[in-house]
């Protein structure tokens, strides 16, 4: 549905250092793209889709474009509960602030599990899973 995002931060490497651990927690990989930016893919072979990720402001974004501005929030899919766990661990010890642990979310019905950490600028990054017969079930319940 996303091609793909892009936020600016104040410090790259303290983002960086955030990012990649973070995403290796959940299969995914940080990207070059140059002095000023990386990106958040599932490889560099595979590169879309993406998220942009730094300190320059690419020549089509306005001055309205800010740092943090208003903090967003991305909720990446993790593979399995273990990696929302290993996501929110790496992200805290990376320099992530504790936003929400990792545990079941919302209604039953959902079957979501999942774990909030705020980055180096204070977005709220988050990791989740959700479980594929959560939804069968709750139906058959219904039914």
């Amino acid at each position: 549905m996303i091609d793909h995002m892009g936020f600016r931060v104040r410090d790259l490497a303290a983002a960086r250092r955030f990012y990649e651990a973070v995403a290796a927690a959940i299969g995914l990989e940080v990207i070059d793209n140059g002095e000023g930016s990386f990106l958040i893919g599932r490889s560099a072979a595979e590169p879309l889709p993406f998220i942009w990720v730094g300190t320059d402001q690419p020549a089509f974004w306005t001055a309205a474009h800010g740092i943090s501005a208003s903090p967003i929030h991305v909720g990446f899919a993790a593979p399995d509960k273990a990696a929302v766990d290993a996501f929110h661990r790496a992200g805290l010890a990376a320099g992530g602030r504790d936003n929400g642990g990792p545990g079941p979310r919302g209604p039953e019905a959902m079957g979501y599990y999942g774990a909030y950490l705020l980055d180096p600028d204070g977005n709220n990054i988050e990791a989740g899973w959700r479980d594929p017969e959560a939804a069968s079930r709750a139906n058959a319940e219904r039914g």
